[in-house]
């Protein structure tokens, strides 16, 4: 345990101190708020969906966090290179308390960084409806996050340089967000597109949040919080078992 809280804590004492990195990772999510929620506001609004922005904004906070946990797996990379890693390894600990620790650590960053992304569209219009589910709204948000974050660390233990999981990355970080339904309704869509989406983990996060924040949910609670806990439980043991296979 003393190892998780420590590593735990290491990943947040980074994340504070690294204020280049929290700003430059708000850009990305304050342009798909402002740009999209209010240039295809009127669109979505002709076309009787209501307010786009409402809408959206479950969907870009779901963004905000896949992006913060699953790169988490580059700062696994650079403990490698540096050595950092080593010092770990080689410590009389549980690799899988390493693995927890690193998850959990990445998971928290990543759940902070949605938070912040959350006040922000608040201040430039989004309203949840119902305050009182907000508590449920953090809990998937930190399932979201260690979702991606063991995703992240199970990638991040295969590869040993940057530049392959930057490769990896953008064949699988932007798939995964743009099928997930964070930027359209996943009523009415072709055979293909509903049969990717459905397989796509982040749709049932994305789900989740429009369900508690906006009432606007497809999937349902139940089956959002299955389909997440059961990806969790598999990243992780994956994760695991390759990062018990790295040599110290």
């Amino acid at each position: 345990m003393k190892t998780i809280y420590i590593l735990w804590l290491r990943a947040i004492k980074r994340y504070i101190r690294s204020r280049s990195r929290i700003i430059g990772s708000l850009g990305q999510p304050l342009l798909f708020l402002l740009a999209l929620g209010y240039g295809l506001g009127s669109v979505f609004k002709a076309a009787g969906d209501g307010n786009y922005f409402q809408f959206l904004a479950p969907g870009i906070i779901g963004m905000s966090i896949i992006f913060t946990a699953i790169f988490s797996g580059i700062d696994l990379i650079w403990d490698r290179q540096f050595g950092f890693l080593k010092e770990t390894l080689v410590a009389p600990v549980s690799r899988l308390n390493i693995m927890i620790g690193r998850t959990l650590g990445g998971a928290t960053v990543a759940t902070l960084q949605g938070l912040i992304v959350f006040f922000i569209a608040m201040i430039f219009g989004f309203r949840p409806e119902n305050w009182a589910m907000f508590p449920v709204f953090l809990l998937f948000m930190l399932l979201v996050a260690f979702l991606f974050t063991a995703l992240g660390n199970m990638i991040g233990s295969l590869l040993e340089d940057m530049q392959g999981f930057q490769l990896i990355m953008n064949f699988l970080v932007m798939p995964l967000f743009f099928l997930s339904g964070s930027l359209f309704p996943l009523t009415g869509l072709p055979t293909a597109l509903s049969v990717l989406t459905k397989i796509d983990p982040l749709s049932y996060g994305i789900d989740a949040f429009r369900t508690i924040l906006v009432n606007a949910g497809h999937f349902g609670l139940g089956l959002d919080f299955g389909v997440l806990a059961a990806f969790t439980a598999i990243f992780l043991v994956l994760g695991s078992y390759f990062f018990s296979r790295i040599q110290a």
